[in-house]
C-alpha cells in the first residue's frame, strides 16, 4: 500500500500551495477568494490551474465510458436487477404507464391490499421525473428499459460529484475516481435493487454541487435549483433520504462555522438558504405531508429500537472496504459465513441482526482503499479543511450504520427527528460509502497536483503494516468461524488489485504532467474494470430477465393467462372477482399491479392499519408460510373471504398445505401450471352490493372474535346506524358497476324500498361519494369496506377519490384541534 512520492508537478506556486492545508493569501484577497478559503473550499487559483486542465466535457465522457463497463450486463438486457426491484419497484412503474395509457389518475390502486393509496406511498414512484417519463411514453414497460432508468440516476449523481469537484478545481481525475465510486461501489451496487433509495442517494450530490454554488456566491437562482433537487430527494421518504438532508445540513453548518467571519457568512446565506427552503418545500411538501398522513393510520407509524437495531451492519462487515466480498454473500457456490449464518451462529452465537447477505457489501474500490488509507487517515490529509467535513459526516455515518454496536446510536435514534420512522441502521452504507467516495477522490485530486506530504518513516511503517494486519484479521476470522479456505479468494484478489492500484497511481501521476486526460482515463479505466470484476452481476444484483416472464404485461405465463381467463369468464355486472397469489415467487405478490386484476395482498412494508388488523397481511406473500389467517378471516371458506371476492386463489403448494382447515370440496380445483396450483372459491361475492338489513356491531371486537353469526350476503354491519333507513325491508334490488377506474367508481342502483350499497373496497377517508350528483355520507361497513344509504328508486352512485383535498382538509383539522388544546 506504499507509494512513492515525486517531486510536484510544476504547477503555480500559489495554486500548489492553495491545495495544501493551511493555503497562505496575500493581503488584500477579494471577498469570494477569502469566503472560498474559510469554507474549506479551494481557491480560484487552485481552480483556475487543475480544472481547465482537462474540459469538462472530456471528463464527463471520460465517465459515460468507464462507467459503461460495469453498467453494461444490465443495459444490454442480459441480466436484470431482482429482488425488491422488480417485486416492489417495476410493478408499480408499470401501473403508472397502464393508468397514463387508459387516462386515468394513478392516485389510487384497486390491484392490490383490497385498494392502496398509490399517491401516499414512497415506493409508488410517482414523484420519480425519470419514471414518470418512461412510463409516459411507454405503455408497456420493459425490463431493460426499468433498469436503464436506474442507472441513468446513479449516472446523473456520478456527474454531480464531477461538477462539484471542477467547481472546487480539483483534479479530473479524482472526480472520476469518486464518481465512479459512488455510482457504481458499495450499496449503490450491492443493493440496486433498492429503486427508491438509489434515487434518493442520486440527488445528494446534485444538491451537494448546486447548494455549494449557492452558497459561494449568494446565488438565489442556483438556492432554487438546489432546493428543486433537495425536494425530490426528500420526496424519497426513506432513510437515504433523510441521512443526505442531514449530511447537507451539515454542510452549511460547516460553511458558517469554518474560518473567519461566521456571521458575515451567515448572513451571506440568508438569501440562497431562503430559495432553497421555497423551492423545496413547493416541490416536496404535499408529498411528506400525504405520507405522514398515511403512515399515522398505517401499520408502522414508527419503528421501536429493538427493531431497528436489529438492522444494525456487524463491525466485521467493514473487513469488507478491502475484500470486496469476504463472506462469500455474491457467490451462491461459497456457503455465507458472515454474521447471521448459521455457520457464523455456531462460532460466535447469534449477533441479533435481520439483515440480507448483501447489506454488508460495501467494496468502493481498491484506489479508494488505498487514498484513505495512506493519504487520508495515514498522512493525515482526511483532515484537510477542504475536506474535514466530510470526513466528520463520514465518521458520525459510520456510527449510526453501526447501530446498537455502539453507543452513539442511541442517542441519535432518541435526538435526530425522523430516525424512529426507519428500520435498518445499515441503510446509511448507501451514504457513508457516497461520502468515502468523496474523500478518495479529493485525495487523489491531492496526489496528482503532488500535493501529499511525504511519509515520514513511521507512516512508511504503517502503509506496509497496513495491508498485512487487514489480511491477518480476515484470515484469523475465517480460521475461527469457516477454516481459511473460503477466505483466501477473496483476499489474493484484494491483494491483486491493490498492487495494481498502486501502480496506476504512479502512472497516473507520470501521465499527469505532459497528457492530464490520459492520466484521468487511466483511472477511470482502471476503476471500471476493478469494479466490472469485484462488483460483477450477482445473485444479489442480476438474474437472467426470462425468470420475470409473469411480469411482462403481454406475458406467456401460463398461471397469470389462466387467472386472467377465469376472471373475465367469470365477469357480470356487480362483479370485479379478487384473486391470492401465495408462495409462487418472490415477484408475484404485486403482479395485478401489471396484470390488472386484484390482489388481496401485495409487497409492501406498509399497509393500511385497520386492513393488516383484519387479515394480518404481512409485507409480502411471496413465500406459503407468509400467509397467515386472522380471527376475522380464518379461513379461505369463510364469510370474510366471500366479502372480499376471493374467487381464485393461486398457490405455490397445495392449499391444503396453507389453509388446514378446509375440507374437501370448500374449494374447486381447477389446474396444476408450472407454478402454482389454481383453485375456485365458488362462494365469492360482488364488488357492489344492494343490502336491505343491517346491524350494528363492534368492530374491535369482530378483530379479535371474528364474524358473527350474520349472513353477510343479506345483513350488513355497521359501526353506526345510518340516517334514513330504518333497515329491515324485505324488497329486492340490486347493483351494478357503470364503471370502475382507479380513482373513480359509479354504480347503478335499483332500490325499490330504499337500501344500503356496499362496495367492498377499503375504506379510506379521501374517498366522496355522491347519489345523482348530491353528497352523500360514507359509511365503513363490515369492518373495512365502504357503504352507502340509498333512497328509494333508482340513482347513480360516484365514489371518486379526492387525495389533495382530502389531505389538506384532514391536515387542518390536526392543526385546528391542536389550536383548541
Amino acid at each position: 500500500m506504499t507509494l512513492r512520492d515525486h517531486a510536484p508537478v510544476p504547477a503555480d506556486a500559489k495554486a500548489v500551495s492553495a491545495w495544501r492545508d493551511e493555503p497562505a493569501r496575500a493581503p488584500g484577497t477579494d471577498r469570494v477568494q477569502s469566503w472560498r478559503a474559510g469554507a474549506g473550499l479551494s481557491s480560484p487559483a487552485a481552480a483556475g490551474v487543475s480544472a481547465a486542465r482537462i474540459p469538462v466535457v472530456v471528463t464527463l465522457a471520460i465517465f459515460a465510458l468507464a462507467f459503461l463497463l460495469p453498467a453494461w450486463p444490465w443495459l444490454s438486457g442480459a441480466v436484470t436487477i431482482p429482488w425488491d426491484a422488480k417485486s416492489q419497484f417495476f410493478p408499480q412503474v408499470q401501473f403508472l404507464a397502464s393508468s397514463l395509457a387508459r387516462g386515468e389518475w394513478p392516485w389510487w390502486s384497486p390491484n392490490v391490499f383490497a385498494g392502496w393509496v398509490q399517491v401516499s406511498d414512497p415506493q409508488s414512484l410517482l414523484f420519480s421525473p425519470l419514471h414518470v417519463l418512461l412510463a409516459a411514453f411507454n405503455s408497456a414497460v420493459s425490463l431493460r428499459a426499468f433498469d436503464a432508468v436506474t442507472f441513468a440516476y446513479l449516472f446523473l449523481g456520478g456527474v454531480g460529484i464531477i461538477l462539484f469537484f471542477r467547481d472546487r478545481g480539483w483534479h479530473a481525475g479524482g472526480a472520476l475516481v469518486a464518481a465512479m465510486a459512488f455510482a457504481l461501489a458499495g450499496s449503490a451496487n450491492a443493493r440496486m435493487q433498492h429503486t427508491g433509495q438509489i434515487i434518493s442517494l442520486a440527488y445528494l450530490p446534485l444538491v451537494l454541487w448546486l447548494g455549494a454554488r449557492a452558497l459561494e456566491r449568494s446565488s438565489w437562482r442556483a438556492g432554487l435549483a438546489a432546493g428543486a433537487v433537495a425536494g425530490l430527494m426528500a420526496i424519497g421518504r426513506d432513510q437515504v433520504a433523510l441521512l443526505s438532508l442531514y449530511v447537507l445540513a451539515g454542510f452549511v453548518l460547516a460553511h458558517w462555522l469554518t474560518g473567519a467571519q461566521p456571521l458575515a457568512r451567515m448572513r451571506a446565506s440568508i438569501k440562497p438558504l431562503t430559495a432553497v427552503a421555497a423551492s423545496a418545500a413547493l416541490v416536496a411538501a404535499v408529498p411528506i405531508m400525504m405520507t405522514t398522513l398515511l403512515a399515522a393510520r398505517s401499520n408502522r407509524p414508527e419503528i421501536g429500537f429493538d427493531s431497528a437495531a436489529g438492522g444494525s451492519l456487524h463491525p466485521v462487515h467493514l473487513l469488507q472496504f478491502a475484500f470486496a466480498d469476504l463472506f462469500g454473500a455474491m457467490d451462491p457456490s461459497v456457503e455465507y459465513w458472515a454474521p447471521q449464518s448459521l455457520i457464523w451462529d455456531a462460532a460466535w452465537g447469534w449477533p441479533g441482526l435481520y439483515l440480507s447477505q448483501n447489506m454488508g457489501l460495501v467494496y468502493a474500490g481498491a484506489l479508494t482503499l488505498i487514498a484513505v488509507v495512506s493519504f487520508g487517515f495515514i498522512r493525515g490529509l482526511a483532515w484537510a479543511r477542504e475536506i474535514r467535513f466530510f470526513t466528520i459526516a463520514a465518521g458520525l455515518l459510520l456510527l449510526y450504520t453501526l447501530g446498537s454496536y455502539t453507543p452513539a446510536f442511541y442517542l441519535m435514534y432518541d435526538l435526530l427527528p425522523a430516525v424512529a420512522l426507519y428500520r435498518r441502521p445499515a441503510d446509511a452504507t448507501f451514504v457513508l460509502v457516497a461520502l468515502v467516495a468523496l474523500i478518495a477522490g479529493y485525495l487523489v485530486h491531492r496526489w496528482l497536483t503532488g500535493a501529499v506530504p511525504t511519509a515520514t518513516p513511521r507512516q512508511r511503517a504503517l502503509e506496509i503494516a497496513c495491508p498485512l494486519v487487514l489480511i491477518a484479521a480476515a484470515l484469523a476470522l475465517a480460521s475461527s468461524v469457516v477454516g481459511i479456505g473460503p477466505a483466501l479468494a477473496p483476499v489474493a484478489t484484494a491483494m491483486v488489485f491493490a498492487a495494481a492500484a498502486v501502480a496506476v497511481l504512479l502512472v497516473a501521476r507520470r501521465l499527469d504532467a505532459s497528457w492530464p486526460p490520459a492520466a484521468a482515463g487511466v483511472l477511470a479505466s482502471f476503476m471500471a474494470f476493478d469494479l466490472a470484476v469485484n462488483q460483477a452481476p450477482h445473485i444479489s444484483t442480476a438474474l437472467p430477465p426470462g425468470l420475470f416472464d409473469a411480469l411482462r404485461p403481454n406475458t406467456n405465463d401460463e398461471t397469470v393467462r389462466l387467472l386472467k381467463a377465469r376472471i373475465a369468464g367469470a365477469a357480470a355486472p356487480d362483479r370485479r372477482d379478487r384473486v391470492e397469489l401465495i408462495g409462487i415467487g418472490y415477484h408475484w405478490p404485486n403482479l395485478g399491479l401489471v396484470q390488472g386484476f386484484d390482489h388481496v395482498f401485495g409487497h409492501n412494508p406498509l399497509r393500511l392499519h385497520s386492513f393488516q388488523e383484519a387479515t394480518h397481511a404481512g409485507d409480502t406473500v411471496a413465500l406459503a408460510s407468509q400467509r397467515t389467517f386472522s380471527p376475522l378471516y380464518p379461513s379461505y371458506r369463510s364469510a370474510f373471504a366471500d366479502l372480499l371476492g376471493v374467487r381464485f386463489i393461486a398457490t405455490g403448494v397445495p392449499v391444503e398445505q396453507i389453509d388446514t382447515s378446509l375440507k374437501p370440496g370448500d374449494l374447486n380445483f381447477i389446474a396444476r401450471t408450472r407454478d402454482a396450483y389454481v383453485y375456485e372459491n365458488p362462494r365469492a361475492l360482488p364488488r357492489v352490493m344492494l343490502l336491505t338489513d343491517w346491524r350494528l356491531a363492534d368492530f374491535e371486537d369482530l378483530l379479535h372474535n371474528g364474524w358473527p353469526d350474520v349472513d353477510p350476503r343479506r345483513t350488513v354491519l355497521l359501526k353506526k346506524a345510518p340516517a334514513g333507513f330504518p333497515g329491515g325491508a324485505v324488497a329486492g334490488g340490486r347493483a351494478r358497476l357503470l364503471r370502475y377506474a382507479n380513482t373513480e367508481v359509479v354504480v347503478e342502483v335499483e332500490a325499490p324500498a330504499g337500501g344500503i350499497l356496499l362496495l367492498n373496497d377499503v375504506w379510506q377517508p379521501w374517498w366522496r361519494a355522491d347519489i345523482d350528483g348530491s353528497d352523500a355520507e360514507i359509511l365503513k361497513a363490515d369492518v373495512i369496506f365502504r357503504a352507502v344509504v340509498c333512497p328509494r328508486g333508482r340513482h347513480v352512485v360516484r365514489f371518486t377519490f379526492h387525495p389533495f383535498a382530502g389531505a389538506f382538509a384532514e391536515m387542518a383539522g390536526k392543526v385546528m384541534s391542536l389550536k383548541q388544546r
